[in-house]
């Protein structure tokens, strides 16, 4: 299982924080990838790090304000956002699959994922 948390409201130019729990598995064999869904839209990949944390990829959009990384020992994941903005807005949902040790050339496909966790709301906004 993994449980997203985290979210909140934020004006534009803020900073937040995502945890991603994981639980039953074992966490460092697996990549995680960080998704997110905005009202009315399809899901998008954000972001991803292989299951040591030695590669790490980003949305083009995200690049240089969002920092993805993880903790293996307590096995949670992070999403560091810094300079939101309101096209940030979004559900976040972190994921694993478990054939996925590092992030393939597909990561931001929902569909190279198969485990997903209950997402946390982002809302950035004055």
């Amino acid at each position: 299982q993994l449980q997203a948390s985290g979210g909140g409201l934020m004006q534009p130019g803020g900073s937040l924080r995502l945890s991603c729990a994981a639980y039953g598995f074992l966490f460092d064999d697996y990549a995680i990838g960080w998704f997110r869904q905005a009202p009315g839209q399809e899901r998008e990949g954000v972001s991803c790090i292989s299951s040591k944390g030695g590669s790490t990829y980003y949305k083009d959009s995200v690049k240089g304000r969002f920092t993805v990384s993880r903790d293996n020992a307590k096995n949670t994941a992070y999403l560091q956002m810094n300079s939101l903005k309101p096209e940030d807005t979004a559900v976040y949902y972190c994921t694993t699959d478990h054939l996925l040790v590092v992030c393939g050339s597909d990561w931001s496909e929902p569909s190279e994922f198969e485990y997903w966790g209950q997402g946390t709301l982002v809302t950035v906004s004055s």
